[in-house]
């Protein structure tokens, strides 16, 4: 296994296994934090392809590392399975539950795992058939839903020692990313006031709903003077028990996000004294808790070269003419108004002749060039805080149809689907050979490095979570059972 198509070889030849590590994390979907069957399964599959193992990384019984070689560079393929909530369904190509209520994976995070998995075992074995020096290793990380599972990781010192991480997620697109995300802070905004009668005695009470409802009014009012990027979203949790009843506790629970670190939190402060100042309004007490947060994505334009240059040796994805049917009728059910803007947010109005080509398709199997340099997605992923700390690229393939929305339930059908099983192992040709490449050439990563240290201004990472918020914990029932690899 010495030559870049060697590598590719190894993964086509072992792909029935990386399938069925994919299929069985998608059989048995497991929200943030309590992936206890998908966890012990990536890693009983890399102990037993010679991997070290280290648990609780960070705190998170559901995150470990895995480690192969010695020495320098050191490089590692994040991972994430954690799925979404009431999105259980089937493998068929229209809304069908299997168990209604129950959770799916609407990101596709059985294959975005198992693909940087599949990466990381290519590697060790590249490493070890040509006596190369390095390490490689593989990340399992929980939580990115909740969006702070690497963030506490990162605060820990996980990825502190890596020259590079490489991470994909499923996508409708082939396309290494040169853009970036909002960073977000997880907050709860608990009030307590006094409860009476609402009838008899309304003077006597303190609403604590009456609180939330003026910071509610109070924060809507400031979405007229922050930039174009903040976003900023609430749900009320509690309100209270019966309507005879003022209110003794109410909570809200907020996303902010912002760009730039700064720019968070000066939004978050403003929200904070917005919320200071309805306390005051209702004669309430304000507890405010600090859930989580993550960085911005900081994307590394070296390492995104690396990898379009590694789909030109690895070439399309060759989908099936009864993919391109699953796909067409998964498409059925969506606008195409959906259809434009997904592709609009991919080439327009940069790149017109993709978007001509695609526009009346289901399916994209092309390789395609970085085509969102200098663009800002409002969504967040605590892949940002890898970033921050080390240079990193992020890489998107085809898993699902044109026009499919993410967290629906047409993308759980599409990772359950070779689809999907061949976008993950596309993914994992490319992050592979990318990382042979800085292997093999210490200028890959010395250029990667000199971007990063540009990019960040020499700055060092400020984790976004504070140092007395603990993960959240849940006890691990799969860890003393059987390995699950024979």
């Amino acid at each position: 296994m010495q030559s870049k198509q060697d590598v590719i070889n190894w993964i086509e030849f072992n792909r029935e296994q990386f399938i069925a590590l994919a299929d069985a994390i998608w059989e048995k979907p497991e929200i943030s934090m309590k992936e206890f069957f998908a966890s012990k399964l990536q890693a009983d599959y890399l102990e037993y392809k010679d991997f070290t193992i280290k648990w609780d990384l960070g705190g998170l019984n559901t995150a470990f590392v895995a480690e192969w070689g010695s020495g320098k560079p050191v490089i590692g393929f994040l991972g994430e399975y954690d799925a979404l909530s009431n999105l259980s369904q089937s493998r068929n190509p229209f809304p069908d539950p299997l168990i209604p209520g129950e959770p799916g994976q609407g990101c596709g995070h059985n294959l975005l795992g198992v693909g940087g998995l599949a990466a990381a075992a290519a590697v060790k074995e590249w490493l070890k058939a040509t006596g190369s020096t390095g390490t490689v290793r593989y990340y399992g990380c929980p939580g990115e839903e909740n969006g702070d599972g690497k963030v506490f990781m990162a605060r820990a010192g996980a990825f502190d020692d890596l020259d590079a991480a490489f991470n994909f997620h499923p996508s409708s697109i082939n396309s290494a990313s040169k853009g970036s995300t909002v960073g977000v802070k997880d907050v709860i905004f608990r009030f307590h006031g006094i409860s009476s009668h609402a009838g008899s005695e309304p003077d006597l009470g303190r609403s604590a709903l009456d609180a939330v409802e003026l910071m509610n009014i109070g924060v809507n009012y400031l979405r007229e003077h922050v930039t174009d990027k903040v976003r900023i979203h609430y749900t009320i949790t509690h309100g209270g028990d019966l309507p005879n009843i003022v209110p003794s506790k109410a909570e809200v629970w907020y996303f902010i996000r912002a760009h730039k670190p700064e720019e968070l939190e000066e939004v978050s402060e403003r929200i904070f004294k917005i919320a200071r100042g309805a306390a005051m309004m209702t004669e309430t007490r304000l507890e405010l808790i600090i859930q989580g947060g993550c960085s911005s994505v900081l994307s590394n334009h070296t390492l995104a070269d690396l990898q379009y240059e590694a789909m030109q040796v690895v070439g399309p994805i060759r989908f099936t003419a009864e993919e391109y049917e699953f796909a067409r009728k998964i498409r059925g059910h969506f606008s195409q108004k959906d259809l434009d803007e997904s592709l609009q947010k991919y080439f327009l109005p940069k790149y017109p002749q993709p978007y001509e080509t695609l526009k009346d398709k289901s399916l994209a199997a092309e390789n395609y060039p970085a085509m969102d340099e200098g663009e800002i997605g409002t969504g967040s992923t605590d892949v940002g805080d890898v970033s921050q700390i080390t240079p990193l690229s992020m890489l998107d393939t085809t898993c699902e149809p044109l026009a499919a929305p993410g967290h629906s339930w047409a993308t759980v059908a599409a990772s359950g689907s070779s689809i999907g099983h061949k976008g993950m192992l596309h993914a994992a040709k490319i992050m592979a050979l990318a990382a042979i490449d800085c292997y093999s050439d210490p200028v890959h990563l010395q250029k990667a490095r000199a971007e990063f240290i540009r990019s960040t201004n020499r700055q060092p990472y400020q984790c976004p979570i504070p140092d007395y918020v603990n993960p959240r914990q849940y006890e691990n029932p799969e860890r003393n059972k059987p390995k699950l690899i024979n």
